[in-house]
């Protein structure tokens, strides 16, 4: 039985992970009531684990042995009397915050499988395909989040409704971590742009779908070491690299995302409301930020600096949208 004093030490390495390694998303579960903002800390401390396993440096079928203990691990906290690793913090946070709140772990295998479908390397032929790995790795997240929040005393909507909204934001929000990683992505060998959008803005050759991933990975490289020379990444006929075309393509279908997804906010009390508009309206202003300058994300990740995330943050608190019309 797991003692307050280890309880206490559990959630506060969860927190700790969560503020060294989710700055942005830090932000908004702060502003949370104490109880909430602990479980939305443990839920992210397991998410990180899962993202790190699948990010490392590991032998493809030890990422997915690891993958599958973490599955093992969450059927642990099945049933009445959740039964963690006494030695995993991380666990032992997550299924108290299973008790408290009926986590949807269902959702939580969604990401394991979103994280498998990395570790497989799995490609995208259209944006429907690539739509099954947001929801999986983000807007399962949503789900857990939005079963932390609870809906608001008089909403009008039910909680299948209010799902759908979480996992669509959840989409914009990976949509936006896409763009941002363009650059890294490409370094390690991943492309999650949809092959029929790579074709439509020339970065591959129409034809045979099966060659797209290292035609892909060639071009974004090229591009990489020097958005602005005639590296061979397809022009247009002005002579100017499309890619700026493909980012305000992607761009735009992300903020349609977003515009559907923050209808979650009508839903829920004041301080839900406010940690999703803070964590939400971080991701559109960096998405903007890309937009404005896609060289930029061709050669760096993009971030936004501190005070202005402090700044969003503020404006969520205060109900503020911080520019989503």
């Amino acid at each position: 039985m797991t003692g307050a004093a280890d309880l206490g030490e559990a959630y506060a390495r969860c927190e700790a992970v969560t503020r060294t390694q989710a700055a942005n998303f830090y932000y908004g579960i702060r502003l949370l009531p104490r109880e909430r903002r602990r479980a939305m800390c443990a839920a992210y401390a397991f998410a990180r684990r899962v993202d790190d396993i699948g990010d490392g440096t590991l032998e493809p079928a030890e990422k997915l042995r690891r993958l599958e203990e973490q599955t093992l691990a969450l059927g642990r906290l099945e049933g009445a009397v959740p039964a963690p690793d006494p030695d995993d913090p991380v666990m032992i946070a997550l299924a108290d915050a299973h008790v408290r709140f009926e986590l949807p772990l269902d959702a939580l295998r969604d990401l394991i499988d979103g994280v498998r479908m990395d570790v497989e390397g799995v490609t995208y032929e259209d944006f429907d395909d690539l739509v099954v790995y947001c929801r999986r790795v983000a807007g399962a997240i949503g789900r857990v989040c939005l079963a932390i929040f609870g809906l608001r005393d008089g909403a009008h909507a039910d909680m299948p409704a209010a799902e759908q909204l979480a996992d669509d934001l959840g989409v914009a929000l990976q949509l936006t971590n896409i763009l941002r990683d363009v650059a890294e992505d490409a370094g390690n060998g991943r492309v999650y742009l949809p092959a029929e959008d790579l074709r439509r803005f020339g970065v591959i050759a129409d034809g045979d779908p099966s060659g797209s991933r290292s035609a892909a990975l060639a071009a974004l490289a090229a591009v990489v070491r020097d958005p602005g020379e005639d590296n061979g990444f397809p022009r247009s006929p002005a002579g100017r690299s499309r890619m700026p075309e493909l980012v305000h393509f992607e761009a735009e279908r992300a903020r349609d995302w977003f515009r559907r997804g923050l209808q979650l906010t009508a839903l829920l009390d004041r301080r839900s409301a406010a940690c999703v508009l803070a964590m939400a309206g971080i991701y559109r202003r960096l998405l903007d930020r890309i937009d404005s300058r896609p060289e930029d994300a061709m050669r760096r990740r993009v971030s936004l600096p501190t005070r202005e995330k402090a700044w969003v943050a503020a404006r969520g608190m205060l109900g503020g949208g911080a520019g989503w019309a």
